[in-house]
């Protein structure tokens, strides 16, 4: 997912950014983001228009599709403005069904604006497709899992380390004997600490946690089977569609272990407070939290954003990418549509997360076109455990950097820290 940012910041920027409509008379039309552009019931949109020097007259468009692009239907408000002078228009919508909506702004027939709002999203209905051997299959993963050596090596790098924490590089062995790696940062300071195992985004280069920062707590950022730290020894291709259509060997039937394992080092290490494992990660890595959190008990509570790896069915029909790499891998091996999804149902987060039992918080970016937000909510839905979420209105994908969310995870944490260990 890596590849994608520089165009998911350059669409997003041309949806969101003002528009300067000089021909029509029209400096400029803006929509203003109330309630962060979530609903319930009654939706309501203020359009604001300032006219030119020679003042402006026409009418807004305003059209609204589904997720999947099925047209519902339009409202038209005409406007006449004096030179220079502001105009506020405002369509209010009170009868839409749960879910997540397109809406677009004409200008007397010109594309002006175009953004995603939703609707009431916990109330999505996905349907579960979960096949009755499920947690049988997980449970032999795990059990198969647990028989590995897991053989943990550490190896100190005196130049990421730094005056309050060590870093090393491990590796260990996960399913399947697989070799995987990641970085590990323990404070210089005796005492057990609250540990934070991250999960990297889809093809994300490896990063370190800093040895300078963060005395407080132990940190183990997770590269996962031919990913990250692991790239140079890949045998898996193109990870998410490799052995698609075989269950027992598909990618993420390793690559969700893996993250097992990474739970099973931090907790193996005299510095890690076993009372406190918590899990983070975005897009891949959102998808990895959640899972990991679903198959172990041991966690203490998770904080996904724009998690991947749920809904498959409703996923290909709202996007391009992940879509087409897959169904051009069923074709290539000749895979059925049905044996496919069939398949993908053991790794749908949608059929997994109703049995986390840690509190969970999930960000996300309401303008996604990666990980839309239908997609987030179908396994956010499926959570029993405590939860919450928070939205960015304005910015899709690449959310994790948002202020407010990076604010919220660390309250979220540290209340849990509080909790467990009273500190």
């Amino acid at each position: 997912m890596q590849r994608f940012r520089s165009h998911i910041t350059l669409i997003v920027a041309l949806l969101l950014s003002s528009l300067t409509l000089s021909a029509k008379g029209l400096f400029e039309l803006r929509v203003v983001c109330t309630n962060d552009w979530i609903y319930t019931g009654e939706a309501f949109f203020n359009v604001m228009l300032t006219a030119g020097e020679q003042g402006a007259s026409g009418s807004v468009v305003f059209s609204i599709a589904t997720d999947k692009g099925k047209e519902l239907r339009s409202l038209v408000r005409s406007y006449a403005i004096a030179p220079g002078e502001p105009c506020q228009l405002q369509f209010i919508v009170d009868d839409l069904e749960p879910g997540f909506y397109r809406a677009s702004l004409y200008d007397d027939g010109a594309l002006s604006k175009s953004f995603i709002f939703g609707i009431s999203p916990e109330d999505i209905l996905s349907p579960k497709d979960a096949e009755p051997d499920i947690w049988e299959f997980w449970a032999e993963g795990l059990e198969q899992l647990a028989a590995v050596d897991p053989e943990y090596k550490l190896t100190l790098d005196a130049k990421l380390s730094g005056s309050l924490r060590d870093v090393y590089v491990v590796e260990m062995k996960s399913w399947g004997g697989e070799t995987v790696r990641g970085y590990w940062a323990v404070p210089k300071a005796a005492g057990k600490y609250p540990t934070i195992v991250t999960f990297m985004g889809y093809g994300a280069h490896a990063w370190a946690p800093s040895g300078n920062y963060y005395g407080d707590r132990a940190e183990f950022i997770l590269s996962v089977r031919g990913q990250g730290l692991n790239q140079p020894y890949n045998t898996y291709g193109d990870w998410m569609c490799y052995q698609l259509g075989n269950k027992d060997s598909y990618y993420y039937r390793g690559a969700i272990l893996d993250t097992i394992r990474a739970i099973d080092f931090v907790l193996s290490q005299t510095k890690c407070d076993s009372r406190c494992v918590l899990l983070q990660g975005g897009s891949q890595g959102g998808g990895l939290t959640l899972a990991a959190a679903s198959l172990d008990s041991r966690v203490a509570g998770a904080a996904p954003h724009v998690p991947f790896l749920s809904d498959y069915r409703d996923y290909f029909e709202i996007v391009d990418w992940p879509a087409s790499a897959f169904l051009a891998e069923a074709r290539r091996t000749k895979l059925s549509h049905e044996a496919m999804y069939k398949m993908l149902s053991y790794f749908d987060l949608k059929n997994l997360a109703e049995r986390i039992e840690c509190p969970v918080l999930m960000g996300f970016g309401l303008q996604d076109i990666i990980c839309p937000p239908h997609i987030n909510f179908a396994g956010y839905n499926s959570i029993r455990a405590p939860k919450r979420w928070i939205v960015s209105a304005e910015k899709g994908h690449n959310m994790g950097t948002d202020p407010r969310w990076l604010e919220s995870k660390e309250q979220f944490f540290q209340s849990i820290i509080k909790e467990r260990l009273g500190k």
